[in-house]
């Protein structure tokens, strides 16, 4: 009678195990390739620059999301920022410039991205932004 009992068990532990892996198969990993436009920029703000001067570019980020057609969303805060640029000196030395913020947006579309480019809220950011920048690089991603 025991050893009818503890063969019970063995089974029940047996078929948690195998759903337990059924589940963790239909739960693999899942990624998708959206036609959307990410737009990454990194860069290194001018010295000086204050706390308040980088929140208002961020913010300038989020407003012009909330105003040009055609963007999905932004990513303000990085996690970590990778990334130097380069400069030959004129004593023919290098000088490498690290880059020290992020941000992110997100077109629904390459024409959107366009749109955002010659709109009148992107021109407005650019003269408080440009002035602050003492460097980026900017990438745009898609699937398209």
């Amino acid at each position: 009678m025991m050893h009818w009992r503890l063969n019970l068990k063995s089974a029940a532990a047996a078929a948690v195990l195998v759903a337990l892996g059924a589940a963790a198969g239909i739960a693999a990993q899942r990624y998708g390739k959206p036609k959307t436009v990410v737009h990454v920029v990194t860069l290194a703000y001018v010295e000086g620059t204050t706390d308040e001067q980088k929140k208002a570019v961020l913010d300038g980020v989020e407003k012009m999301a909330s105003e040009i057609p055609g963007i999905r969303n932004v990513w303000l805060k990085p996690a970590k920022v990778q990334g130097y640029q380069y400069e030959k000196l004129a004593t023919g030395k290098d000088k490498y410039h690290r880059m020290t913020d992020a941000f992110v947006m997100e077109f629904e579309s390459a024409a959107a991205m366009e749109t955002y480019a010659n709109h009148p809220a992107h021109k407005a950011w650019e003269k408080l932004y440009v002035p602050l920048r003492a460097r980026s690089a900017t990438s745009d991603i898609t699937n398209e």
